[in-house]
């Protein structure tokens, strides 16, 4: 009887961290990059491929970096309120074309609004790698020292608009 008891308290357990990890929010997944150094990039710009964005030319100011893709549903569910953001001219918001093809990322853009100051081609997903991109889309805000200081997993909210990231880019542009 004993011998059966092991097996069964060591099933128990697994289930019993299966439940708990079923419980998790995967979209509050903790980055590692939190208070470190943006990944440097320099990337072609979607609108003009014979320019060169780095991300070191945004050392200075408080910025947000979006992860799109002209394919991603959810990137539709984010992008009127990211339009509304830059319309707003609270926070530049840069795009990071991630995977894509440029004249469907274009069109795209076209049809929907194009809310960024620039967006930048990552058509192989390298630098999105770099950034720890889970799937898109994912919104950064990096300081002013080039810092990431959040990370959104999954289309941005009017809440996570409200509660998150507003109050942290006003704090962040009033440290000097």
């Amino acid at each position: 009887m004993t011998r059966y008891l092991l097996p069964l308290v060591v099933f128990l357990i697994m289930v019993g961290f299966l439940f708990a990890g079923l419980g998790l929010n995967p979209r509050q997944v903790p980055s590692p990059l939190i208070d470190k150094p943006a990944p440097v990039f320099q990337l072609q710009q979607l609108h003009d491929p014979e320019k060169i964005l780095s991300s070191e030319d945004n050392i200075g100011k408080v910025w947000l970096l979006n992860v799109w893709a002209s394919w991603c549903v959810a990137c539709r569910d984010e992008h009127p309120l990211l339009v509304q953001l830059a319309n707003a001219g609270i926070v530049p918001v840069y795009g990071l074309n991630y995977k894509d093809e440029r004249g469907t990322a274009l069109q795209w853009l076209k049809q929907y609004g194009d809310p960024y100051a620039v967006s930048v081609v990552d058509p192989e997903g390298r630098v999105g790698i770099n950034y720890g991109v889970y799937g898109v889309p994912e919104t950064y805000i990096i300081d002013k020292q080039g810092i990431i200081r959040h990370k959104q997993i999954g289309p941005v909210t009017v809440k996570s608009m409200e509660e998150t990231i507003l109050p942290l880019v006003k704090e962040l542009q009033s440290q000097s």
